[in-house]
């Protein structure tokens, strides 16, 4: 056996740009959401790959965007922090021969940044490959990548080749996290989420950005975990749209989370939810952390 190696990894791009689903790819296992509303993710999301000589722990970030609350700019600090002190930084772009504005950005932070960076063009499967090569030109004429790879997340398709880029670049070191582990975020977190993706997949516009989940109780009781939570939303007519006709909605929602809750906890739930409204929650610190997100520096 050779020496052990270990590593950290960001991923960082614009919202909605395939982040969630290559760290899903990457690790194995689900562990953040996706969904094709953009700023799914708010915090940063540890996700650990460690096979038998090799640990890599990645971050997957918020997608930088030009924020409009206070919520928007915490997610945007942290992607930005994201980009120091890691071994490599895999920058995700969509298969467009234009750097745009975002992209922009976010290449003017990485040249401050030390570290080798991956090219990683997604969503391959969406365009003829022959298109690649302007796409490829256009990046490379912009900055001195240490490779670019194409991929498709979703399909699978050049994943094993970026991994194979990656451990490349990982030095030797200690393994920094149990085997078995996959994500740093606890169980309560990872409910929190789930709740929050399937109204992020069921509602459309605005209305679940708005939104935040509170797990208020989460008791394992043997053969059964019993799980409360309320859905914070910012305006009552939300509320109304959330719970739906009937209360269908809310009980569609609570019907697929608790699905996704029982592969993930290997038991039975028993799933509450509860719909509240905290009026521009988004603008107010104290909530904000309340939530889970550190705003302060």
């Amino acid at each position: 056996m050779g020496e052990f190696r270990s590593g950290f990894v960001s991923l960082i791009g614009r919202p909605n740009v395939g982040k969630s689903t290559l760290l899903n790819r990457l690790v194995g296992e689900k562990i953040a959401i996706i969904s094709s509303k953009p700023q799914t993710t708010r915090n940063n999301v540890l996700g650990i790959l460690t096979e038998e000589e090799l640990q890599i722990v990645f971050t997957d970030t918020p997608g930088i965007h030009a924020p409009t609350t206070k919520l928007g700019e915490f997610m945007v600090r942290s992607a930005e922090t994201a980009m120091r002190d890691v071994d490599a930084v895999l920058f995700l772009i969509e298969p467009v021969a234009n750097v745009g504005n975002i992209e922009e950005k976010i290449l003017k932070e990485l040249e401050h940044c030390e570290s080798p960076v991956i090219l990683v063009i997604n969503k391959i499967d969406t365009v003829k490959r022959e298109l690649l090569l302007d796409v490829i030109t256009k990046y490379t004429e912009r900055f001195n990548f240490h490779a670019v790879v194409p991929i498709s997340a979703k399909k699978d398709d050049g994943v094993e080749l970026l991994k194979k880029e990656l451990y490349a670049l990982i030095p030797g070191g200690p393994m920094f996290y149990p085997e078995d582990m996959v994500t740093d975020q606890p169980e309560r977190q990872l409910v929190a989420e789930t709740v929050r993706e399937k109204i992020l997949r069921n509602l459309d516009k605005e209305i679940p950005h708005g939104i935040a989940i509170e797990v208020m109780r989460m008791k394992d009781k043997g053969s059964v975990v019993e799980i409360i939570a309320n859905i914070y939303c910012e305006k009552a007519s939300h509320k109304g749209i959330i719970i739906g006709k009937n209360g269908e909605m809310l009980k569609k929602i609570g019907r697929i989370a608790r699905e996704d809750m029982e592969k993930m906890l290997g038991k039975k739930v028993f799933l509450e939810l509860w719909v509240k409204v905290k009026e521009d929650w988004r603008n107010r610190d104290s909530l904000i952390r309340n939530f889970g997100y550190d705003t302060r520096e």
